[in-house]
């Protein structure tokens, strides 16, 4: 039976929305509240069948503001918290809202795993470069020598790129947006959704109160944006600027900025993007990428098939009842070695 169709404000609950004002989490969700009657459509499936899942921070709040089924749970333990659940119910949409903090330092280790395992999960990584709820810290994604109530002579700590860091651990698709480009999240997540596999989904936010401006040197303006990032689509150029007129080439093994047309560079030069290829090499470069050297890759950087954690559990479990249909669970205890203690 065909699902029916959905607006916004169908998974949008009423309660008040309490993020700071001005906050990139905002746009984000009015992003997702666009995104999921579209994922309805095309995935076939009612609103009781999406679930959100969050850990601690400002964007673990997501769930309260959400018209469906949800879960705050603890500190670093959302997506471990999604795996359960999408293993159990792979019927599911399940999708896991976390921030920097969040997912890549206390829940680093359940965020590769759920990379590494390819569980059919779509993360939202809110990226504000630092731990906004506990009032100003740093983060694993802090730039180097940032000065923070925690590193008050700044920090000496490399950071994290969280789409390099899914790619490393394998995941499936990984996407980069910026919390301005409302029409570029919604189209990163529906994708992300209608993937097969870990999709992680990057969002540059900004945080107003205690890391105001992070992004800003490529992200600000419209103007800005379209000289300082790179819009990437599968199977076309790699091409930047209001006019289009910079690209991307390989130089040895290394990403290069030219100017079509000149010192020799043509259309012809400039790499296409592949998002498809198993390769994570060029994947990985392009993730890499910061401005000013570079400009901020965004869109679908990754986006690769291979088989779900949940769909080879449902597997596994459905041929095993083929060829023991009748077992008890006392066949399960004492079907492998045991020992008796006199």
């Amino acid at each position: 039976m065909a699902t029916k169709e959905y607006t916004a404000n169908d998974f949008r609950n009423g309660n008040a929305v309490k993020w700071c004002a001005g906050c990139g989490d905002h746009a984000i969700f009015n992003s997702v509240l666009k995104a999921l009657p579209e994922v309805a459509e095309r995935l076939d499936i009612p609103r009781e069948n999406f679930a959100f899942i969050s850990g601690i921070g400002c964007s673990s709040r997501f769930v309260y503001y959400m018209n469906t089924y949800g879960f705050h749970t603890i500190h670093g333990r959302s997506a471990a918290i999604a795996t359960g659940l999408k293993t159990a119910r792979p019927d599911l949409s399940v999708w896991v809202c976390s921030g920097d903090g969040d997912s890549l330092a206390i829940g680093g280790n359940h965020f590769i795993h759920a990379c590494r395992r390819n569980i059919d999960l779509n993360l939202i990584l809110f990226n504000n470069e630092i731990y906004g709820l506990t009032k100003g810290q740093y983060s694993p994604t802090s730039k180097l020598g940032k000065v923070t109530k925690t590193s008050p002579f700044g920090t000496i700590e490399e950071p994290f790129s969280p789409a390099v860091l899914a790619i490393g651990a394998k995941a499936s698709f990984v996407a980069r947006t910026i919390d301005m480009e409302l029409d570029l999240t919604k189209e990163m997540l529906v994708e992300g959704a209608c993937h097969k596999g870990m999709s992680v989904t990057e969002a540059l936010v900004n945080c107003v109160i205690f890391n105001n401006k992070t992004h800003a040197d490529y992200a600000e303006s419209k103007a800005i944006r379209e000289e300082r990032t790179i819009r990437l689509r599968h199977g076309e150029k790699m091409l930047f600027g209001a006019n289009k007129e910079k690209g991307l080439v390989l130089d040895g093994l290394h990403l290069k900025v030219v100017t079509v047309g000149e010192d020799g560079y043509t259309l012809d030069d400039v790499l296409t993007h592949d998002a498809h290829s198993e390769d994570t090499a060029l994947h990985t470069m392009l993730a890499s990428m910061r401005y000013p050297e570079f400009p901020v890759a965004v869109g679908v950087i990754r986006d690769v098939a291979r088989p779900t954690y949940d769909s080879e559990v449902t597997r596994q479990i459905e041929e095993q009842q083929t060829v023991k249909p009748n077992m008890k669970a006392d066949d399960l205890f004492f079907g492998g070695e045991t020992w008796k203690v006199e």
